[in-house]
């Protein structure tokens, strides 16, 4: 089945067997490119149908490898250093990375190993109040692994497929 006559059931919201929606996840996932899986992965990120930012974080971070981690920290790491440490942010810096200042090196895996999924969490959380284009960042992040993706579970990847149904409509209209 193409990508296309996948993503054309998630038109609607009408609910989808769990085995279903995971088949097809793996399929769209094999056949789309990071980019264009990200902007759903940030979709289901932002939605409400979800849970709050630092819980899925957290989540993704418990079943992250290490280098996957510091990926996710550096990501973190530069949406921080544009948008500035501000209240909370030197602290957080202190307790994930035991520094107060932004590191001048990424950080390692060995570093990341160190760090608590509640802490990466609560990290992406306190970012996201300062620069919420964190949750697009995250977004193109996590498209590159679409397997830590597919932990979310069938809610959140329903919600990937609708929006990447919604995007697939808009660009095939005429002026879009």
């Amino acid at each position: 089945m193409s990508i296309l006559d996948i993503l054309k059931q998630y038109t609607d919201s009408s609910p989808k067997p769990a085995g279903e929606v995971l088949s097809h996840f793996d399929s769209v996932a094999q056949q789309s490119v990071p980019a264009t899986l990200a902007p759903g992965v940030a979709a289901a990120l932002r939605s409400e149908a979800t849970p709050p930012l630092s819980e899925l974080v957290s989540h993704l971070f418990s079943q992250s490898t290490p280098d996957q981690k510091a990926g996710v920290l550096n990501e973190i790491l530069r949406s921080l250093g544009a948008a500035g440490l501000g209240t909370g942010g030197a602290d957080l810096v202190k307790r994930v990375l035991g520094s107060s200042a932004l590191p001048t090196s990424p950080v390692t895996p060995a570093q990341a190993a160190q760090v608590s999924p509640s802490d990466a969490g609560a990290f992406a959380s306190t970012v996201q109040q300062q620069d919420s284009s964190i949750v697009d960042r995250l977004g193109q992040f996590y498209a590159q692994h679409p397997m830590l993706v597919k932990s979310l579970g069938v809610a959140a990847l329903g919600i990937v497929m609708s929006h990447m149904s919604q995007q697939q409509g808009a660009s095939a209209r005429p002026g879009v």
